[in-house]
């Protein structure tokens, strides 16, 4: 199996292994204290049944009466004020349920109107995140410079523990605000603003809902409002930081390699660029794309380009199947014929028109035909030659046989 599916196939288990553990630990925690109020609701129910004398019916029309009437007791929910609460719920997925669009004209909207909001939102946070998190890397460069350390980088262990430490001061601060103002507990209003930060929106808890919170209280209004988008930034940045580098360090590490293997590609000898080379324009041949090693030279006249060099795929399917049934010291003294030969210069004597069949005398000063003058009187000297070359030098006795470029 390949590496990405793997991972992909450990991620799942992971999930899975982890929805089992968490229902498993809900399960111990809640079931039994489930079961208790579920009895002790019955039996207030059988006693104001006893007491006021109504009836099962009369009992759920009082109970849909109290639930639809719980979100009112804020004042007016689609007001301004109202509204602009329930379109950050809406953009920021965080969907509290306290209040919802009753018209179908409403509903429709809102549809709309998430669509493209959540993800511009989601970009918005996300580009948030991003600075905060070079502006932190700044700051946190420019105190080690300021305290004298010697090495000023920032690390990700340094940033992590920054955002990690912002992330608890944002909800801090808000449960210390919330639980002033809503008259909860420190510990409710913390779980409040977890749960809102992290766009989880249970609505156990929802601020700006006590007795017309929204038209009576604006400075309080402002702050929730102010305090919401804030906290999610910050979370935003965090959650970049981590699970963007974290979680896809694999990812990032096979991206980063292309790029190391160039850097050090100046340090790699001759031979190894040569063979790298020939390996990309093979590459570059089964992609179907056009091999930058086909060098051409103009013609007289102004007539079209000539290719005359043949390319590193053509050369290698000539030259691969004869070098497969070489010993290594075979190959190199091929490899150091090339190489000799690649470097060997002379002055070209003239060559008529009939000889070669070739009526450009650009042909006859070009590396093409140098090169194959200086291999083939190799070759031919040396009875020790080796069958590559001898291969390569095949066409000098068949002079008209020779492949015409386009």
């Amino acid at each position: 199996m390949k590496p990405q599916n793997i991972r992909t196939l450990s991620l799942i288990l992971s999930i899975v292994f982890y929805l089992l553990l968490g229902a498993a630990v809900f399960d111990a925690l809640e079931s039994e204290s489930e079961v208790f109020r579920k009895k002790a609701l019955e039996q207030r129910l059988n006693d104001l049944k006893r007491k006021y004398g109504f009836t099962a019916e009369d009992y759920r029309d009082i109970e849909r009466v109290v639930l639809q009437s719980e979100p009112h007791r804020a004042g007016r929910q689609w007001k301004f004020a109202g509204s602009f609460y329930f379109a950050i719920t809406v953009i920021t997925t965080i969907g509290y349920g306290h209040a919802a669009p009753r018209t179908d004209a409403g509903k429709a909207f809102c549809m709309f109107y998430a669509v493209l909001g959540i993800p511009l939102t989601l970009v918005m946070f996300q580009s948030q995140g991003e600075r905060i998190n070079t502006f932190v890397r700044f700051l946190l460069r420019r105190a080690k410079q300021g305290l004298g350390f010697q090495q000023t980088e920032v690390s990700m262990g340094n940033m992590v523990l920054v955002g990690l430490l912002s992330c608890m001061s944002t909800l801090c601060v808000g449960a210390a605000a919330f639980s002033h103002f809503e008259d909860w507990t420190f510990f409710n209003a913390y779980y409040y603003c977890f749960i809102t930060l992290t766009t989880i929106g249970f609505g156990d808890f929802v601020a700006l809902q006590k007795t017309d919170a929204l038209s009576k209280r604006p400075p309080y209004v402002a702050f929730s409002f102010v305090y919401i988008l804030v906290g999610l930034t910050v979370i935003g940045a965090f959650l970049n930081l981590v699970v963007l580098r974290f979680l896809t360090v694999s990812t990032g590490e096979r991206d980063v390699k292309p790029e190391s293997r160039v850097a050090e590609q100046p340090q790699d000898t001759q031979g190894d660029r040569e063979v790298s080379e020939a390996e990309t324009a093979d590459v570059s041949y089964k992609d179907g794309h056009s091999s930058l090693c086909n060098l051409s030279l103009p013609m007289q006249g102004g007539t079209s380009c000539m290719n005359l060099l043949q390319s590193p795929v053509e050369e290698r399917r000539l030259v691969l199947p004869e070098q497969k049934k070489l010993s290594d010291p075979s190959r190199l003294r091929a490899l150091l014929s090339c190489i000799c030969c690649a470097f060997y210069d002379r002055p070209s004597p003239p060559h008529p028109d009939e000889v070669g069949g070739h009526s450009n005398p650009v042909f006859y000063n070009s590396i093409s035909y140098r090169v194959e003058r200086a291999s083939c009187s190799s070759c031919f000297t040396s009875s020790q030659a080796s069958p590559c070359s001898q291969a390569l030098c095949a066409g000098k006795n068949y002079p008209h046989s020779r492949r015409k470029s386009l």
